[in-house]
């Protein structure tokens, strides 16, 4: 029985592949391999900023930042900044991810800058928590004469919640311009220190980096604003446009993330707590990978 079943099984083998030259296949034709953008661009340095200092006097520097009931802006930045670096470096093959600040100690706007550039980054996160200035009311604190007497009091506003993007505005081209020719002379052959305006070809690659970095630095803040939005349920303040210095100096595609209101009760736990720092990293990690993928895929 066994026999007869083992023959059957031969018979039909044999039988199917003699006929197989009378059959008709459509055969998939193998995946083409994009050699060029495979070859070109690829992001390799990420600038991470974690936003204020501890509070310094003279040109340049600012105070810590902001501040809730417990909490300064300067130590959650720098603790989500470590988290940050940390998580790229393991999620991203082959980045490396250089901080502007790593201790307590404030940097100089500039330098902020000034290390992105000097470290040719290809993208630029600069991390802060917002805050909203106290409301000044009039309070009513006695009467004189039949009339009411008034006094100012300041309110802290707690109404703010959620996250916000903040990319550099029009009005702060001529420093960009400044920072791109600094940065890219080495790199670009085309590019002088002193293009002359009347000379087309040198304007026209200048406009085109600016125009560049631009609409990268505002489609990095919209993948942003969806992982946070959509990964994490924030509310968010969407993308704004802003004179930054540190954006707007820095050669690179560059966004600025306010990760929440520091002084809101609820976002101050959020900022301080492991879930809430890891959920911003993570969100950060994702959008910076769909960016990553995006910009090596298209590159020339």
């Amino acid at each position: 029985m066994k026999n007869k079943a083992l023959k059957r099984l031969i018979y039909g083998l044999l039988i199917l592949l003699t006929s197989l030259p009378f059959f008709s296949f459509k055969l998939i034709p193998p995946v083409k391999k994009d050699t060029v953008s495979n070859s070109g661009y690829k992001i390799k340095t990420i600038i991470v900023d974690p936003g204020h200092g501890g509070p310094h006097s003279g040109p340049g520097h600012f105070s810590h930042g902001a501040s809730g009931s417990y909490s300064q802006e300067r130590n959650v930045t720098l603790a989500v900044a470590f988290k940050l670096q940390k998580a790229l470096e393991k999620d991203m093959d082959g980045v490396r991810v250089v901080l502007t600040r790593t201790s307590d100690e404030d940097v100089a706007w500039q330098k902020r800058a000034d290390i992105a550039n000097e470290n040719k980054g290809d993208v630029f996160i600069s991390l802060h928590c917002n805050s909203l200035a106290d409301r000044y009311v009039h309070e009513v604190i006695g009467h004189k004469h039949h009339k009411p007497i008034y006094k100012t009091i300041a309110v802290p506003d707690r109404s703010g919640k959620g996250v916000l993007m903040l990319v550099y505005g029009f009005h702060r081209t001529r420093e960009e311009e400044k920072a791109i020719k600094e940065n890219l002379i080495e790199n670009d052959s085309e590019m002088n220190t002193n293009p002359d305006p009347s000379d087309p070809a040198s304007m026209i690659l200048m406009n085109e980096y600016k125009r560049k970095y631009r609409k990268q630095s505002i489609h990095l803040a919209e993948l942003l604003n969806t992982e946070f939005v959509e990964g994490d349920g924030r509310k968010s303040e969407g993308i704004r446009e802003q004179g930054v210095l540190v954006l707007c100096h820095s050669a690179m595609p560059a966004v600025l993330v306010e990760m929440g209101y520091i002084n809101n009760p609820d976002d101050e736990a959020y900022l301080n707590s492991e879930k809430g720092q890891d959920e911003i990293v993570a969100s950060i990690v994702r959008a910076l990978q769909t960016y990553k993928n995006e910009v090596e895929s298209s590159a020339p």
